[in-house]
């Protein structure tokens, strides 16, 4: 059965994993390091999107890159076929050198750009190697004002409009300073919402109905309103249930977007389906299509 696209729109904000095949050591060399940087800058100008973080480790790398008109799986097609070339060139060898799909998640940027960009730089910390957080092959350093391959603009913008501020509270953030008297400004000013959990990726309203309408293979412009259809009836609840799941968006905003009352949507709710209800296997294929 062939792969589902990738969910693509324009601002999308993906993180993203690659790694070698076999958890091969594909970057444990300073060359194969800078090699991957040097063919990632190469897509980025010629694709233009953003990289707000990154980190190299020997059998693996993390991205978060925001993409612009072009979808994420042509990004990665360059980059991962280019350094492949060169892995095997250099190395007298042939086949695959990543495991064959990377993994990407779709996040909110909103939300979690701040928190992946402190997760993805403190992998080195957490592998207790050398360096720790100031290690070598992350964009972290770019971020103390070395800029080069991430656009560190944006996410420093979020702590302070004055650069020297900014970079002190993107410190403190990073665990790397302790001044309750910042940290409290930080936290009066709400720059971010931290992730209770990496791993939960909220995603944008938009996209998520993308999502639902391939699945259904309907707009949900013509499921709106109250109708005796079935199925109709069907398709709403399944937009109910996975906004709630999928999104931050509150009970009265799903209403008002599908044109039913508040009372409709506390019902889908807390109304438990069968594995035979269309909820519920549909569901299972929107599953599919977020987690991709």
């Amino acid at each position: 059965m062939a792969r589902k696209p990738r969910i693509h729109y324009q601002g999308a904000l993906y993180h993203v994993i690659v790694r070698g095949n076999n958890r091969a050591y594909i970057f444990k060399s300073r060359e194969n390091k800078e090699e991957y940087k040097k063919i990632a800058s190469k897509y980025k100008k010629r694709y233009r999107f953003k990289l707000y973080a990154y980190c190299i480790m020997d059998n693996h790398a993390h991205l978060l890159i925001e993409v612009d008109d072009i979808p994420l799986s042509k990004i990665m097609q360059g980059i991962q076929q280019v350094f492949t070339q060169h892995y095997n060139r250099k190395n007298k060898t042939t086949g695959h050198v990543f495991e064959q799909r990377y993994k990407s998640y779709l996040c909110d940027k909103d939300v979690y750009l701040l928190s992946l960009i402190r997760y993805i730089h403190q992998n080195p910390v957490r592998s207790k190697l050398a360096g720790g957080i100031n290690y070598q092959w992350s964009s972290h350093q770019e971020y103390l004002g070395n800029p080069g391959l991430t656009d560190i603009n944006f996410p420093l913008s979020l702590f302070a409009h004055h650069k020297n501020k900014a970079i002190k509270r993107y410190l403190i953030f990073m665990d790397e300073m302790e001044t309750k008297e910042v940290k409290s400004v930080i936290k009066e000013e709400e720059i971010i919402e931290v992730a209770k959990n990496i791993e939960r990726h909220k995603m944008p309203k938009n996209a998520l109905i993308k999502i639902i309408e391939e699945v259904t293979e309907i707009k949900m412009g013509k499921i709106k309103g109250n109708t005796k259809s079935k199925r109709i009836s069907d398709i709403r609840k399944l937009y109910i249930k996975n906004l709630k799941k999928y999104t931050d968006v509150p009970n009265k905003e799903i209403a008002d977007l599908l044109e039913i009352g508040s009372s409709t949507v506390t019902n889908v709710l807390s109304r438990r389906y069968t594995e035979n209800d269309f909820i519920v296997k549909s569901s299972v294929e929107i599953d599919k299509n977020v987690k991709l």
